[in-house]
């Protein structure tokens, strides 16, 4: 057990295993808390699992299949038992295994080409080789460089998730061990292990691999992928030069483009090049299972070689952009003649990832290639195509925001992106009499198009840059359509969009994140928050305070307050408010007695509610008093002392916190009472009685926690 405390934890069952002269690895295994006293370092039971002969069948357990009639505990419990016993890193386990050559041939026999590989073997195979990593770093890769047939057989099997997260770790793209065991690892740059990974999107089979029928499964290509965008992260210099060499991005784009290839080759070879562009995206959403490890401080960076690699097969691959495939795919709103698919939407992605670097070469290629303007038609061919119009907007966004007047040019007049918008504007809905690839439904009235936003974002763009760039600002000056469109429709659309002027609230919106959330919450309330706040810190303020200079800078508020204030005391207003008129201390003295006098009578009746009326009552009732007999905590006067108590007893009113328990407002003996008393239960009357419930939680928090 984790814990123990003698005379109060009995003996633990693995203990009692250990206890026998007679016992097999079995029972221990089968014993629930092997786990927990392997984590506590059980000596004993240590020490008898640090032998060769437990430490090996433990592997086999591992790397070993069972037959399928098999128990259930020796399929699945009792290789998960072996598999958390080498994870707990006990230091004189894992030492074993590693001085020992047989058990280190024993352990990666499961990746062996006559071997099976289950998924779930996979799983504890990996696990217990990364944690070799992690701990034994040094003795497992003098092992594997002395056994070169390893990194082969594990890029046989790099279509296994699970085997591909070893080989991630195993070629240096982890910083946990690359940065700390960087020398034992200088081995890799004489491997080609880099081409072995990249020849898995090729249609030969290559280095010997002997599982030809899973070469070319999308699972090898994206995975593949992953490996090699995890290099161009973080991994060793050598490898970093390799991957970033022409003749590299070449070998990609020639297996790319090759034909009769599946897609996925297309896609993933693309996302391998996209990466060396810009490092920091992810390759997959399988990647961030332990993207934590992956440090993105030394980012593999593509040199103008790099780039100009992948400018020599630009034209075929812009070729894939004119498809002319005849598969249709029905949709909610018409069909698709054909789909756009991901192989060109990646090509988008790849145009406007390579915009960004800000190449002068690879723009005049693009423009030569006609690649802008061939992915702005298909931002208008493809109005429902959401990831394709970032992809677009994007592109547009960094030719206009670009130091080359001529690809500003390029955009404005070739590509007449600002015509194309006024076209789609005029003809909002889809069109029935297209020819383009989208088609709506003969059943039901033409949908309106669905990248009006982005057409949006695009006009506001240009209009923002036309102030500091008199190409754009001449270009737009000169159209008259243009001049009345934005007059007449977008001036208006902006308006209308603008969240801060709906009257129902500001929703959350994704340009507005530097606002922090309980601000958020603050301002979405139906009532003004900060006015509340403010009345509470006045209605308080007798007693709250302690500091000096808050007290001193609430004196004006409290002469404020007494120009409009009432008594229900006896006492004469005029005492206590020097500087007023005789007349308007009578008057004002005349409505308090009447107050007075019909709380003495009982004409109060039911509390009425709301926050306005308790306050101001309670402000009211709180400035008709000499500030020191009405401080909140203030003692009780002796000679009250017990009639708040039999109050208490006979009552059994609700008592609040620090505040004692509520008195019978009305009664007689409460207006026997002296001026303070009174003030008190009143004051205690207020908050149990006449506050409404949104306000009553905030009262508490400034009451302070004493009792009268």
């Amino acid at each position: 057990m984790f814990w123990r405390m003698t005379g109060l934890s009995g003996a633990s069952p693995v203990d009692t295993i250990l206890d026998k002269e007679n016992f097999t690895l079995e029972e221990l295994l089968d014993e629930d808390e092997i786990i927990q006293e392997c984590k506590a370092l059980n000596s004993r039971l240590i020490n008898f699992l640090r032998d060769k002969a437990q430490v090996e069948q433990l592997l086999r357990y591992v790397v070993e299949e069972v037959p399928e009639d098999s128990e259930k505990k020796r399929s699945f419990k009792f290789p998960f038992i072996a598999c958390e016993i080498f994870t707990c890193e006990i230091d004189v386990i894992l030492r074993t295994l590693v001085e020992d050559e047989e058990l280190m041939d024993l352990l990666f026999s499961f990746v062996k080409p006559d071997h099976p590989h289950s998924t779930l073997l996979s799983g504890y195979f990996s696990k217990v080789v990364i944690c070799l990593m992690l701990r034994k770093t040094a003795p497992l890769m003098n092992y594997v460089q002395g056994h070169p047939e390893i990194v082969v057989q594990l890029v046989d099997l790099i279509g296994i998730t699970s085997i591909m997260e070893v080989l991630i770790r195993l070629i240096g793209a982890d910083e946990n061990i690359y940065s700390n065991y960087g020398d034992a690892m200088q081995w890799l740059e004489n491997t080609d292990v880099l081409e072995m990974i990249a020849d898995k999107f090729s249609s030969s089979v290559s280095y010997k691999s002997s599982i030809a029928h899973e070469h070319d499964s999308p699972e090898v290509h994206a995975n593949a992928a992953e490996i090699l965008c995890a290099v161009t992260r973080c991994a060793p210099p050598s490898l970093a030069t390799k991957i970033c060499s022409p003749s590299f991005v070449g070998r990609l784009f020639h297996h790319a483009l090759e034909e009769s290839r599946p897609k996925s080759v297309l896609v993933h070879s693309l996302s391998v090049c996209i990466s060396l562009l810009d490092p920091k995206r992810l390759a997959s959403a399988s990647y961030q299972a332990f993207k934590s490890n992956l440090s993105h401080g030394a980012l593999v960076t593509a040199s103008p070689e790099t780039v100009d690699g992948m400018l020599e097969s630009l034209g075929n691959l812009l070729k894939l952009l004119d498809t002319s495939a005849e598969n249709v795919l029905p949709t909610t709103y018409g069909y698709l003649r054909p789909p756009l698919g991901k192989h060109r939407l990646k090509i988008v992605e790849f145009i406007s990832v390579l915009l960004t670097i800000g190449s002068e070469t690879a723009e005049k290629e693009l423009i030569r290639q006609s690649a802008i303007k061939r992915s702005i038609d298909l931002f208008f061919e493809y109005p429902y195509n959401n990831f394709l119009h970032h992809h677009v907007e994007n592109i547009i966004v960094s030719c206009l925001e670009g130091k080359r007047t001529e690809l500003i040019e390029h955009v404005l007049n070739e590509c007449d992106i600002v015509g194309k918008i006024l076209v789609a504007e005029r003809l909002s809905s889809l069109s029935t009499e297209s020819n383009g690839p989208t088609v709506p439904s003969e059943e039901r009235a033409p949908p309106r198009i669905g990248n009006v936003g982005h057409m949006t974002r695009i006009a506001n763009k240009l209009i923002q840059l036309r102030n500091s760039n008199s190409t754009i600002q001449a270009h737009l000056q000169e159209n008259t359509e243009w001049v009345e469109w934005q007059t007449n429709v977008l001036v208006k659309r902006n308006e209308v969009e603008n969240v801060y002027h709906w009257a129902c609230g500001r929703p959350t919106s994704l340009h507005d994140r530097g606002r922090d959330s309980d601000d958020d919450d603050y301002r979405d309330r139906d009532y003004d928050v900060a006015a509340l706040a403010n009345n509470l810190s006045q209605a308080f303020r007798y007693g709250i305070y302690s500091n000096d200079y808050i007290e001193e800078a609430q004196g004006s508020l409290e002469r404020d307050d007494e120009a409009a204030a009432a008594s229900c005391f006896s006492s004469p207003l005029a005492e206590r408010s020097p500087g007023r008129s005789a007349a308007a201390c009578r008057r004002m003295d005349a409505a308090a007695d009447a107050d007075c006098g019909k709380q003495r009578a009982g004409e109060v009746g039911e509390p009425r509610s709301g926050r306005a009326h308790a306050l101001s009552i309670y402000r009211r009732t709180m400035n008709g008093v000499p500030a020191s007999a009405t401080k909140i905590g203030a003692k009780r006067s002796p000679g009250s002392e017990n009639e708040h108590k039999g109050r208490e007893q006979a009552g059994g009113r609700k008592e609040l916190v620090g505040i004692g328990p509520l008195p019978q407002i009305g009664s007689r003996s409460s207006w026997r009472k002296s001026g303070s008393e009174r003030c008190q239960d009143w004051e205690c009357e207020l908050i149990g009685q006449r506050i409404s419930p949104l306000l009553e939680p905030i009262f508490l928090l400034f009451l302070p926690k004493t009792s009268f």
